[in-house]
């Protein structure tokens, strides 16, 4: 019989009561069918609770993590080096802002559309991360997205997981992994990726006028 390696809840469930859905992946363990259980889009407090409902430890937690979005360094990422977990990066590129790809006169299609990293004034917010991304890719000789997914896993306990449209950008993903990054360069990419504040809604009718001819 087949094993799964890795089981994971795709996210918090509202109407299902925790202790229900730890149990049925306790079960599937103990049938021999998974080898870890793993969570999406925990917090910490949810990600512990989900331990004591396993009644064992649940190996990983995906969550967004990227040079836009930190929030995983507060209290994800110390939890995970210091209990032998892992994070999974889901967006690491931030959904392809990070690529340096898109512009204000160049937004992405689909649900990406929606996604409010790309109001025009965040794209302008995120300028001196591209910029940064851009010179040191031109150091290593590599693509910006290729640092920015070596920036993401510069940490202990931390797993990049891109997505790829095609053989070209899977590879380009992998061989991130083999990119090592100064601790200058670091350091830059921390600092200026720090100094990013998102704009959370459309604050001005100009910017709206932007967003609706884009569409």
């Amino acid at each position: 019989m087949e094993r799964a390696e890795l089981y994971q809840l795709h996210w918090p469930n509202p109407v299902v009561p925790l202790s229900s859905t730890m149990a049925g992946m306790r079960d599937a363990q103990e049938a021999g069918l998974v080898d870890e259980i793993g969570v999406s889009n925990f917090g910490l407090e949810r990600w512990r609770q989900a331990d004591s409902a396993l009644q064992a430890p649940v190996i990983s937690n995906q969550v967004p993590y990227n040079l836009l979005q930190r929030t995983a360094e507060r209290d994800l990422i110390p939890f995970a080096q210091a209990e032998d977990r892992l994070i999974l990066a889901y967006s690491p590129l931030a959904q392809g802002l990070l690529s340096g790809r898109y512009t204000q006169e160049n937004l992405p299609g689909g649900l990406r559309r929606a996604n409010k990293l790309f109001i025009p004034g965040n794209i302008r917010r995120a300028q001196p991360v591209l910029e940064a991304l851009r010179e040191i890719a031109a150091a290593h000789r590599v693509t910006p997205a290729q640092i920015a997914l070596a920036w993401t896993v510069r940490l202990g306990r931390v797993a990049s997981i891109p997505g790829a449209k095609s053989v070209w950008q899977l590879e380009q993903n992998a061989e991130a992994a083999d990119i090592n990054l100064s601790m200058d360069e670091i350091q830059v990419l921390d600092l200026v990726s720090r100094t990013f504040e998102p704009l959370t809604r459309i604050r001005s009718i100009a910017e709206f006028g932007l967003r609706l001819i884009s569409r």
